[in-house]
């Protein structure tokens, strides 16, 4: 009785794979122009969050005025200027217009 009713809940093996195949990765999208773009720009705000979110929690941390929390405000800022720097090397190398390639001015 109990295997009857494990057989009738499960959904069939075809329909489990037609309800993931949404989900499913389109290679030839992430390999186009816009799918490098796409990826470029998500990594660049990636960055900038990352940016953000290190300077407030640093920020927060710095005031209780502890040890542990001056070194937390330390490695923050340490962790705020790795993320500014691969910021600005993602902007200049992939996102910004370059010289070559447009008007020669």
């Amino acid at each position: 009785m109990l295997g009857a009713w494990d057989r009738r809940d499960r959904p069939s093996e075809e329909g489990a794979a037609a309800a993931l195949q949404g989900f499913a990765v389109d290679k030839s999208f992430l390999s186009s122009l816009k799918g490098i773009l796409l990826e470029t720009e998500l990594d660049f705000l990636r960055c900038i969050s990352a940016i953000i979110i290190f300077l407030v929690v640093s920020f927060a941390a710095v005031t209780s005025r502890d040890g542990a929390a001056i070194a937390a405000f330390v490695f923050g800022i340490i962790l705020v200027s790795v993320f500014a720097y691969d910021a600005f090397k993602i902007y200049r190398t992939e996102m910004a217009p370059r010289a070559s390639q447009g008007d020669p001015q």
